[in-house]
């Protein structure tokens, strides 16, 4: 892989939000969220054959493995195993990578991945498993599921197969839609330059919005994985933001969940602010008052596929303002 995806920890700041929300007209913040970074549309899960691939585990020659899109296989004894370029990651008894969602949630541990992404990415059954060297027996857990089936717990977060790996040491799910990361030892991603990783020694994590250079574009906003993030010029900031993109719009352009200030680096304090949607989304970070969010056909980070589209998509300056557009 030759793009990275950090992961960015979170901090409440209800003060802030509270001083940032007046200036865009409201009389009182919305709730801290304490989720972070791009939310894809409900089934956004990435498909088959997508994504990064990566190299193999340690084993010289994989072993075929029973297929991962089985939900009866069982985890077994768990491991840890170094792949090449993300570093250490958790495998189950056959040698499968197992992997975490960004959609799902750690506290309380809750899974969103089910339907047709549970076929893609197989739950791993929780009954089993059980620690095997280089994993923490205190960081294994369990969730209930929608269809009452428990499903494995790493560091909280829900554990699963990728239907794409068939090889001990595949971590072909690695990065999928920018969502689906393979699980490391503690429970956090694995990144390309982690702890372990060959010529390796730990990476910066990046903030959950930050900003940097386009050759052609200039500096632009980018979330904490990298994706350029854009306004829609149909929005309106003031006197409050107000999102006019929903429904099969969001499935384009998925909404930026609110980053708390703190978690962020280059960007404009000035009406950062996050609002209630008025579609039951939740809720949404703003910059300068105006609403924010990524684009579905941005598959790496560095792209910017979704400038100038429609007239009114428009990637974003660290003070909010549109990149080569005016306002109006």
């Amino acid at each position: 892989m030759k793009t990275s995806w950090r992961s960015a920890s979170l901090v409440a700041s209800a003060a802030a939000v509270l001083a940032l929300t007046t200036a865009c007209g409201q009389d009182s913040p919305p709730a801290a969220s304490q989720n972070v970074g791009a939310t894809a549309a409900p089934g956004d899960y990435g498909n088959i054959g997508s994504g990064t691939a990566g190299a193999g585990g340690t084993a010289s020659s994989p072993a075929a493995v029973p297929s991962a899109s089985s939900p009866s296989n069982p985890a077994g004894k768990l491991s840890v195993s170094t792949a090449d370029e993300i570093g250490k990651v958790v495998t189950d008894s056959l040698g499968l990578t197992l992997y975490r969602f960004d959609q799902d949630t750690e506290q309380p541990p809750k899974s969103n991945c089910d339907g047709d992404c549970a076929k893609t990415w197989p739950p791993v059954p929780a009954d089993d498993a059980e620690a095997g060297e280089g994993i923490d027996k205190a960081l294994l857990g369990s969730v209930t599921r929608a269809d009452g089936t428990k499903q494995l717990t790493v560091g909280g977060w829900p554990a699963y197969r990728y239907a794409k790996d068939v090889n001990a040491g595949d971590v072909k799910g690695q990065g999928v839609g920018g969502k689906w990361y393979a699980l490391a030892p503690d429970g956090k991603k694995a990144q390309e330059g982690g702890a372990g990783a060959a010529g390796g020694g730990g990476a910066e994590a990046q903030a959950g919005l930050s900003t940097r250079e386009d050759p052609k574009l200039g500096e632009i906003v980018v979330d904490k994985n990298g994706m350029t993030v854009y306004r829609f010029k149909k929005d309106e900031a003031w006197p409050k933001p107000v999102s006019n993109c929903s429904g099969e719009c969001l499935k384009k352009w998925p909404l930026v969940e609110p980053v708390d200030f703190a978690d962020t680096k280059g960007i404009q304090e000035k009406g950062y602010m996050i609002f209630d949607r008025t579609d039951g989304k939740g809720k949404q970070q703003t910059i300068n008052c105006s609403p924010i969010y990524t684009f579905a056909g941005d598959k790496a980070p560095g792209d910017t596929n979704g400038q100038g589209v429609g007239g009114t998509w428009f990637a974003v300056r660290p003070d909010g303002k549109l990149v080569g557009s005016s306002e109006k």
